[in-house]
């Protein structure tokens, strides 16, 4: 499902947040795109137990220690292979499971999380320059009576000013807005935007951030420089580096 929204041609937040650096880093981001790290693969593993545990182990399967130098492992390990599935180790989902719990356990980010829809994908054209856009959504819901798109996102700390430095280096701003701007030209109606961060370490601690109108303001003005930036680009066929920025806005 995601391999197909993957191929989808249109601009993406997490490729357009590389233009903040300079056209030229956008471009070479979406013509050579990245290997997962590990700690992106936990994280995309994650995201699919606590969102989606019904068709987790359709896609994953759990890898045990296996002696690959032994012959009985060698076969063991080919079998696993054979699956087709992604490999989640044994310890990677003892954490992700104690993960889960502890999010149940915040009666507010379950609420937010654990109902609704999940992994939706929408296409929209950009109003003002007319450029496709997509996003997948990791959670539609209601709380309180009040229609909310929520995304999950894994982190060092959620202590006071460390979600917030992670919202400035990683464009999360950029995606409320995004986001936000997506679901509408779908749905035809507004909703509000919160992000559940959970700790990756022990005891896995949660925190809830609900955005307010003003950061998806600012969020939304970011779009409109960013993908202003990518249309003369592209119409230019044109995708200057550090250097002549001063181009950037040249009709």
């Amino acid at each position: 499902m995601y391999d197909k929204y993957d191929q989808i041609p249109a601009v993406r937040r997490s490729a357009l947040w590389e233009i903040r650096k300079s056209p030229l880093h956008y471009k070479y981001a979406v013509e050579h795109p990245e290997e997962p790290t590990e700690t992106l693969r936990f994280g995309i593993a994650a995201h699919k137990y606590i969102l989606e545990p019904r068709t987790f182990w359709d896609e994953y399967v759990e890898v045990p220690k296996i002696d690959r130098r032994t012959k009985a492992g060698k076969e063991a390990y080919n079998v696993l292979l054979a699956s087709g599935k992604e490999f989640v180790t044994e310890t990677d989902m003892e954490t992700i499971r104690a993960m889960d719990e502890a999010l149940c356990s915040n009666l507010t980010a379950a609420a937010l999380l654990k109902t609704g829809d999940h992994e939706v994908s929408f296409q929209w054209a950009d109003e003002e320059t007319g450029e496709p856009c997509k996003c997948r959504v990791d959670c539609l819901t209601e709380f309180d009576d009040v229609p909310y798109i929520v995304d999950y996102k894994t982190t060092t700390s959620c202590e006071d000013g460390a979600f917030e430095r992670s919202c400035r280096a990683y464009g999360y701003k950029l995606q409320a807005a995004m986001y936000t701007a997506g679901v509408f030209a779908s749905e035809l109606e507004n909703r509000c935007f919160a992000f559940v961060a959970q700790e990756k370490k022990p005891p896995y601690a949660v925190r809830v951030y609900f955005c307010d109108a003003g950061f998806i303001e600012e969020g939304m003005e970011m779009f409109r420089n960013l993908i202003g930036i990518y249309h003369k680009c592209r119409v230019k066929k044109y995708w200057p580096g550090y250097e002549n920025r001063e181009l950037y806005g040249d009709e």
